[in-house]
């Protein structure tokens, strides 16, 4: 079954006889169309248009696996009027803005406009071969460039410099940051998101370094946190308890777990060690598309992993004013396990 043929599925178990595609992601899923911030969906049970502006003619026509029309609005929505009158017309409510409704509302007064959530992300957990292809490509180059940056974390380095290595050489590639490089020493590193700052690395420290690329529109997410000199026995001890609770989540992985239940794993090693109240965050995430998607792995999810998710295995603990620790790697859930792209080493402290 087409991707387009799923989500007519589920917009008739939604109740919807058209939806109204507004999210950059879903955009590009649906379409191929690798400028989606600039492009709007409908979906209806017999079609899907690509609605771009005329910057975008060739670039549509070339790369648009669904018909285009090439507008602006008002002219936009009164292309698709006719075929909505009397229907129900589902919206991302999630990343509508409230202009972008009112504009719906005014311009299609004889629908009936119904907000929906996630129902084309629900689609996208799944991978195709396609699409983990090009997220393992991401994170093979994801891997080469930390390889090559590794030598540079030394006492004496500044986290900035760090960074703009990584953003460079990902940039030669013909690739971008998935998201701004996290590059924290010391006591940053008990910040989970401390984006490299002119902090000048000392030795005896760890350094947390959380980086992926975005190579053809997908996306890769790693860390790891290394040692520059020694560092002290309670940072070593904090390292090798995220790294038990880390190695244990990730062989756990395989089809029909719940993402919960590894989530409740890895945060029980942690507690085992002390640990559990540093732990910060949920354990993972979907990667694709976007850098964070479905599905969720944290305490409250409903999600159960499938073959084809790509996910990501993150555990972390964070001790304020002394310093922090995350590992994580990028798993492909297969038929009967799984398999780690992410192949930078983890180093021993």
């Amino acid at each position: 079954m087409s991707q387009l043929q799923q989500l007519r599925a589920a917009m008739n178990d939604a109740g919807v006889d058209a939806l109204w595609v507004s999210h950059p992601a879903n955009v590009r899923a649906l379409t191929g169309f690798t400028s989606p911030e600039d492009g709007k969906v409908l979906v209806t049970p017999d079609a899907a248009t690509l609605y771009t502006d005329a910057r975008y003619t060739v670039q549509a026509r070339e790369e648009s696996r669904v018909p285009q029309h090439i507008a602006r609005p008002p002219e936009t929505f009164q292309h698709a009027s006719g075929d909505l009158k009397g229907k129900r017309v589902g919206f991302e409510a999630d990343n509508l803005t409230v202009a972008g409704l009112e504009d719906l509302k005014t311009h299609w007064p004889e629908a009936e406009l119904v907000p929906l959530r996630g129902v084309i992300q629900g689609l996208r957990q799944l991978k195709t071969p396609d699409e983990i292809g090009a997220i393992r490509a991401a994170q093979a180059l994801a891997d080469r460039v930390f390889n090559d940056v590794r030598p540079l974390i030394v006492a004496g380095a500044r986290e900035l410099d760090i960074a703009l290595e990584i953003e460079m050489r990902l940039r030669k590639a013909g690739a971008t940051n998935a998201f701004d490089v996290i590059v924290a020493s010391g006591p940053r590193g008990a910040m989970p998101h401390g984006h490299a700052s002119e902090r000048v690395i000392q030795d005896g420290e760890l350094v947390t370094v959380d980086m992926g690329a975005r190579l053809n529109g997908y996306n890769s997410d790693m860390t790891r946190t290394v040692a520059v000199g020694q560092p002290s026995d309670e940072m070593r001890r904090v390292y090798n308890a995220v790294l038990e609770a880390e190695e244990a989540a990730v062989k756990a992985v395989k089809p029909g777990v719940r993402a919960a239940d590894l989530d409740k794993m890895a945060r029980d090693i942690l507690t085992g060690h002390g640990l559990g109240e540093a732990f910060a965050h949920s354990l993972g995430h979907g990667v694709g598309l976007e850098v964070h998607e479905g599905p969720g792995l944290r305490g409250t999810s409903e999600d159960v992993l499938q073959a084809g998710m790509v996910i990501t295995i993150e555990p972390g603990a964070y001790l304020p004013d002394v310093g922090g620790v995350r590992i994580e790697d990028l798993l492909l859930v297969t038929e009967d396990g799984y398999e780690v792209l992410s192949h930078a080493p983890k180093e021993p402290v």
